[in-house]
């Protein structure tokens, strides 16, 4: 990966690492298909003007059928599904059943274009998911997991739905500018899901709090990230890209022991290293290529002594 790709990954993570949290603040009053609609829609206003300043309207016209689907399996799908397991799910549980986005992305990346991952970038997403599991080891009880049924459901089928999108981008939308795939993707959603979060709008108050967890929900966790994992998606490829949720749950640790004063301990700290070690493998960061390079290297050394 070049030096943006993984600016652009590191970033997405970071951001991305606070969704769940606003999720389960807002979800109780809004209802996910009302929070959802929000989301994408306050989204769609962020993007819109870049579109036009960009004059990436033309892309948008002439690829919108693959842009609507993008925005229906990238967006409202998942988005939705994600909502909903919030009732009954903790967020740092959802980021771990979020995490097999990867996965997923090299299953359909390997059926579909024929991207079959070299073994040593498969053993980083078997790495960096075995990490996150550690992360959050305190926090799972498989009892209460499989009793939240169509939660988890959801919750499961989510990340699969964002494989197929990153793989269905790249083998659609390759070279459209990322401004016109983000904007037709939160476009497309806000049109599927406003019907559904109009019959469903909550009747009862929304308080400040849970308006507070939109706007950042929508404005920096949907539109501005919309552009940099578009974007990374067509420069990396949805493989790599899709490797930015084995990144997310570090951030998730940060932010409590930033902003909340959460406890970091010797097993936050091992798993952050696992989890780091995985991306790494999983995106080329290092790896074989890498390995064989300084093997050669040393090689040169020994014979020159």
């Amino acid at each position: 990966m070049r030096g943006q790709d993984i600016t652009d990954l590191i970033l997405l993570a970071a951001i991305w690492g606070s969704s769940f949290l606003f999720i389960s603040l807002a979800v109780e009053d809004f209802g996910p298909f009302a929070l959802m609609a929000m989301r994408t829609g306050i989204g769609l206003l962020v993007l819109l003007p870049l579109l036009f300043w960009r004059h990436a309207l033309p892309d948008l016209v002439r690829h919108w059928k693959p842009i609507f689907t993008v925005g229906i399996i990238n967006a409202a799908l998942p988005f939705t599904l994600l909502a909903y397991a919030a009732f009954v799910i903790p967020a740092g549980v959802l980021s771990i059943l979020n995490a097999a986005t990867p996965l997923w992305g090299a299953v359909f990346a390997g059926l579909w274009l024929k991207d079959i991952l070299p073994k040593w970038r498969i053993a980083g997403l078997v790495i960096g998911f075995c990490g996150m599991i550690l992360l959050v080891w305190d926090e799972l009880e498989v009892d209460q997991l499989i009793g939240t049924g169509l939660g988890l459901a959801a919750a499961v089928a989510a990340p699969m739905f964002y494989g197929l999108s990153s793989t269905f981008t790249n083998r659609y939308l390759m070279g459209v500018r990322s401004i016109a795939v983000a904007t037709g993707a939160l476009l497309s959603a806000t049109l599927v899901l406003w019907p559904l979060a109009v019959l469903m709008w909550p009747e009862g108050e929304i308080s400040q709090r849970s308006w507070g967890a939109l706007l950042m929900l929508s404005i920096l966790c949907t539109g501005v990230t919309y552009i940099i994992f578009y974007r990374l998606v067509m420069n990396a490829g949805p493989a790599k890209a899709s490797t930015v949720t084995l990144l997310i749950p570090v951030f998730g640790v940060l932010w409590g022991w930033m902003w909340l004063e959460e406890e970091v301990t010797g097993v936050i700290l091992l798993a952050t290293g696992v989890i780091l070690l995985g991306t790494a493998l999983a995106t080329g960061i290092v790896g074989s290529p890498h390995l064989k390079q300084l093997r050669t290297k040393l090689i040169r050394k020994s014979k020159v002594r």
